[in-house]
């Protein structure tokens, strides 16, 4: 039976939203929202962070301070399982931190990919309208079960790309010295280094009805959302 651990990367520095792990959404902090939501799972969750006021939201048991200046989330999760730390668990769960309505059944989704044989995997949902002309918005090209391309500018086709990724200990143990090549960094999506290296990412397509952080406009729209639940 593989041992699953949930990791959720939380950048202080974020580029387009500074400090956006510790925002306030309803009063609590989105990082602690985004982990309560995990924990919900009954899969050990840590959140991996470069930032002592998010670390002292959590302590030594439950998070992992580390302050490389890592490209991305999956290379912030792949430094960390490097340490002993984690050496109980075989396969992985990266939730992003800026997720604070992520779902079990869409951690489950992924769980069940790995647990049925995927090196990498992730998950999308329907995609309206009004998101497809937002660049903050990822799109996903699929075949059948695979993922065939990520992007932000295209619209009008293509489905919503969640950020939460499965990873087998081999695979992420791979992924900091795969090539990073012109379109990831365009792109600014780190998913693209898997396929461009020609890794396969397995799907599965899951309900969606969150708001993901990208902005501090988003905070707003989170709390707008509430709202009209």
């Amino acid at each position: 039976m593989n041992n699953t651990a949930i990791l959720i990367p939380a950048r202080y520095g974020s580029t387009r939203f500074p400090g956006k792990p510790l925002a306030l959404l309803d009063g609590v902090p989105m990082i602690k929202r985004v982990y309560d939501a995990c924990t919900a799972s009954k899969i050990p969750t840590y959140v991996l962070t470069d930032d002592m006021r998010i670390f002292n939201l959590f302590g030594p048991d439950k998070c992992w301070i580390d302050q490389t200046d890592y490209a991305n989330g999956t290379e912030r999760c792949a430094g960390a399982i490097k340490n002993d730390f984690f050496s109980d668990y075989d396969q992985f769960v990266n939730v992003q931190g800026d997720m604070p309505d992520v779902t079990t059944d869409i951690i489950f989704a992924i769980k069940d990919l790995l647990d049925g044989g995927a090196d990498v995997s992730t998950v999308y949902t329907d995609m309206e309208e009004l998101l497809r002309l937002n660049l903050n918005v990822v799109k996903m090209i699929k075949g059948t079960s695979n993922a065939q391309w990520f992007g932000r500018g295209f619209a009008h086709y293509g489905y919503h790309h969640l950020g939460v990724y499965g990873y087998t200990k081999q695979a992420l143990q791979m992924y900091p010295i795969l090539k990073k090549t012109q379109e990831e960094e365009i792109e600014q999506l780190e998913q693209l280094r898997w396929l461009k290296n020609g890794w396969q990412i397995t799907v599965s397509s899951v309900q969606y009805k969150g708001i993901e952080i990208n902005s501090p406009e988003d905070v707003e729209a989170w709390h707008q959302h509430k709202l009209s639940q």
